[in-house]
């Protein structure tokens, strides 16, 4: 996904990275690496004629009447092409004197010349000026340094210290001293500025514009770039991944390279819901757009960077040639980061605003046509929690399709991504809880798609109203994430068939009365044909449950034995020798429930819980707003793939991308709590660790291996979404 998700930005984005690839090749760029020139004047001039200088800025003023979020989608294509020149710096000056304009102070004079070309703008994030109040406005003095796109400026925005605090002002780039610097991005450079008595007069104060602000507005902008940067980044390593070979066979099958892409995209992803949120909130609360903000300028730098130089990595000795143009995307990716000042103090400062209580909240916004459904979900919803006896509101909730109201009636209600999401949010608001179905939630999709009606009468309705508890007899001691490779034998006899091997790492064996068995019933060339999807008795005679105690010491997986288990014909899931197919339907939906928060146990809120009132380290502080950051950005990406569904696309394999951000975001938030208690785990007996963090800590190790490991998710990641080779076949 990128940064925009409606089909209209979709268009805006698809029209601007036509532009780029027509009017900014790689040539145009390079000529100006040595120009004395960053930009040619009719290239200028084709930014401006496509109206993206004044995309941002309503049409009173000469602008296209957009918004920041267009603005944001704009430059991300304009990134991805690293174009050079003043395009960035101008939009960044323009926004900060509407954002001025907006505080209902009159600046806006140099809009509509920002607008269209016909002036070039600079704005300046380095402090060192210092003004004097007159008479008619102020006196400057000073130098600021780096500058970004100063070189090329006719207007430049610069913070001044005064006697009343930081103001700022647009001043004309003819009355100041500007001094080219050597930069690490040549194809956009920086310069110092100086101003030595310069009278700025009152009209030219941005009276209502704070530093707040203006740092807001860069990291949006900045971090929309960034994204555009690691978008040509990831494309490019995995484009040639697909087609350089190594050792007979592409580098991209090899899975460090493969894992290292993955990676890449995932970078990419959280960039650009980062920034995607930070456009959405630039007129929020100034709080809570401060907070969006720092996410994106922790997150969206980082990401360019980390992509910029695994891109190099990948490409091998190519990509370090000076012929090659990944060099100019890790030298603006570079500058960016430096420009908009280390991520560490944006860690901290997101870290001090959640402490003082501020929240960005994460949720799907409905337009008003919804109103008349949700009223209706809302009766029907306080209905439910009048009912005051858990067991009679489970069974309601059940019969009625609640559970999973996006199956098919009668199990569901057969709603659209949008009820869906009305009647989460309406049960969450009248704290009305449903059954927890556990393994139960995996199986009741699989049944509807490939259960027999008397299967789905006999099996759907108890499960649904909490009263079944189940099991997964998937995993083998030789077949854990390549279940493929399965050795339980189902035995073909009168009326059923024998089920004879082991399984393991079985959570709640012990308590389940059904559990689901894959078994192989067929020995087939592939080696996926031939396995048979079965519901298996957990009392039957020959099922052996053996408790695996767990380095918690707890004791909720289990090793299970079946010998000669025997299982009747109608209950066989699906067409014999045919059950991937459905083992496939189960595991995607556990998938989607793992991926559907941030996890289980250690999160958002027990972090800050646990640290709130503390005093904290300038090292703690960096690294929890670093921990908050990734937090907000896993919840964002659940958002953005909500909206995607709403819309009517499926999410795909971006569900793989959240669940394994998730549970990594859930080992590193306990590993970091505990050490912060500074103590060693009591113990009561051995293996057996008391304290709830310990507990935490130890458990959350399982989180990166169940469901899908962490190694099997990038390979799904990268296989899927980027389209490299699949893993060789074993002994090829």
């Amino acid at each position: 996904m990128a940064i925009g998700l409606t089909e209209e930005h979709e268009a805006l984005a698809d029209a601007v990275r036509g532009w780029a690839e027509r009017y900014a090749s790689v040539d145009v760029v390079r000529a100006t690496l040595d120009a004395e020139e960053e930009v040619r004047p009719a290239f200028w001039a084709g930014l401006a004629e496509q109206g993206l200088l004044g995309l941002h800025v309503p049409e009173e003023h000469g602008g296209q009447g957009a918004g920041l979020l267009e603005l944001a989608v704009a430059l991300e294509s304009l990134g991805r092409a690293v174009v050079p020149g003043p395009f960035l710096p101008t939009v960044l000056a323009s926004a900060a004197l509407l954002r001025a304009e907006q505080a209902g102070k009159a600046h806006s004079a140099l809009l509509p010349g920002l607008a269209d070309g016909s002036l070039i703008g600079a704005l300046s994030l380095a402090t060192g000026l210092t003004g004097r109040r007159t008479d008619d406005g102020l006196t400057i003095s000073g130098t600021v340094e780096p500058v970004l796109g100063a070189g090329l400026a006719d207007v430049i925005v610069l913070p001044v210290t005064t006697d009343e605090g930081e103001e700022w002002v647009a001043v004309d780039a003819a009355g100041l001293t500007v001094a080219p610097l050597k930069s690490l991005d040549r194809t956009r450079r920086v310069a110092r500025v100086s101003a030595e008595d310069v009278a700025v007069p009152a009209d030219r104060i941005l009276t209502g514009l704070t530093g707040p602000e203006v740092l807001d507005l860069a990291a949006l902008l900045l971090g929309a770039e960034a994204a555009g940067l690691a978008d040509w980044c990831v494309t490019t390593a995995a484009e040639y991944a697909k087609v350089r070979e190594q050792f007979g066979r592409p580098i991209g099958q090899f899975q460090g390279v493969k894992h290292k892409c993955a990676r890449m995209l995932i970078e990419l992803e959280k960039a650009r819901a980062a920034v995607w949120d930070a456009a959405r909130a630039s007129d929020d609360p100034a709080e809570e757009s401060g907070f969006a903000a720092g996410v994106a300028a922790v997150i969206a730098p980082d990401a360019a960077l980390r992509c910029a130089r695994d891109c190099i990595q990948v490409l091998g000795g190519i990509g370090f040639t000076w012929e090659h143009e990944a060099h100019l995307y890790l030298r603006r990716a570079s500058t960016l980061r430096v420009l908009l000042g280390p991520g560490k103090d944006w860690a901290g400062s997101v870290a001090r605003l959640a402490l003082d209580g501020v929240r960005r909240a994460v949720e799907v916004e409905l337009d008003e046509d919804t109103e008349p459904l949700r009223n209706r979900i809302r009766a029907e919803v306080e209905q439910l929690a009048a009912i005051t006896d858990e067991r009679e509101r489970f069974t309601k909730m059940g019969d009625e399709g609640w559970v999973f109201p996006h199956l098919p009636e009668p199990w569901g209600k057969a709603a659209s991504p949008m009820e869906q999401v009305l009647i989460l949010q309406e049960l969450r608001a009248a704290k009305v809880k449903g059954p927890q179905l556990a393994i139960g939630a995996w199986v009741v999709p699989s049944l509807v798609t490939y259960g027999t009606p008397e299967q789905q009468e006999r099996w759907l309705a108890p499960t649904l109203r909490g009263e079944m508890v189940w099991c997964q007899l998937f995993s083998e001691p030789g077949a854990g994430s390549d279940l493929a490779s399965l050795q339980m034998r189902a035995e073909k006899v009168e009326g059923g068939w024998r089920l004879t091997g082991q399984k393991i790492w079985t959570s709640l064996a012990q308590h389940a009365k059904w559990a689901i068995c894959v078994a192989r019933s067929s020995v087939e060339p592939k080696k996926h044909d031939g396995i048979t999807y079965f519901i298996v008795d957990m009392k039957a005679e020959g099922v052996d449950v053996r408790p695996l105690r767990e380095l918690t010491g707890d004791a909720m997986f289990n090793e299970v034995f079946l010998d000669g288990v025997f299982v009747p014909d109608d209950q066989v899931v699906g067409e014999v020798g045919q059950g991937w197919k459905v083992a496939r339907n189960t595991l995607s939906n556990e998938r989607v429930q793992l991926s559907s928060g941030q996890g289980l146990g250690a999160g958002t809120r027990e972090l800050l819980n646990f640290f709130q009132g503390k005093d904290l380290s300038p090292a703690t502080l960096i690294e929890l707003g670093r921990l908050l950051c990734e937090g907000q950005a896993i919840d964002l990406l659940g958002l953005r793939l909500t909206l995607k569904q709403i819309s009517g696309h499926e999410p795909g394999a971006e569900a793989s991308v959240r669940k394994l951000l998730g549970v990594q975001f859930n080992q590193e938030v306990a590993d970091f709590i505990w050490e912060a208690q500074g103590a060693v785990a009591t113990v009561e007996e051995p293996g057996q660790a008391t304290g709830i963090w310990a507990r935490y800590m130890l458990f959350s190790r399982s989180m990166t291996i169940y469901g899908g490991t962490t190694e099997v998710q990038l390979n799904v990641i990268g296989e899927r979404m980027l389209g490299l080779p699949r893993d060789p076949e074993p002994g090829k």
